[in-house]
């Protein structure tokens, strides 16, 4: 997050910007924490409607992909990813 910045305009700058989506930010689904190079981040994850823009991988990833619960099954995962999402009822549909 830039300084003060609220969680809504980062969460439409990051998804824009690594997405090329634009978005309606909704409810907040979750949290978890991942360590960091000097401590702990903590990712807050909202739910999200898209309102415009065209798919695309940002600079900092090689593909981007619309995942279903099949495909999404097939994928290499950050761990608790798949935990994460199931437990805020959060997975891709079949």
């Amino acid at each position: 997050m830039e300084s003060g910045e609220t969680d809504e305009a980062a969460v439409t700058r990051e998804v824009a910007e690594e997405t090329g989506l634009s978005v309606t930010v909704g409810r907040l689904v979750g949290r978890v924490e991942r360590p960091a190079p000097n401590g702990v981040f903590l990712i807050f994850d909202y739910e999200c409607q898209v309102t415009s823009g065209v798919l695309r991988a940002g600079d900092d990833a090689s593909d981007v992909a619309w995942a279903d619960s099949a495909t999404l099954a097939t994928l290499p995962t950050t761990d608790g990813l798949v935990e994460a999402l199931s437990e805020w009822n959060c997975l891709p549909r079949a």
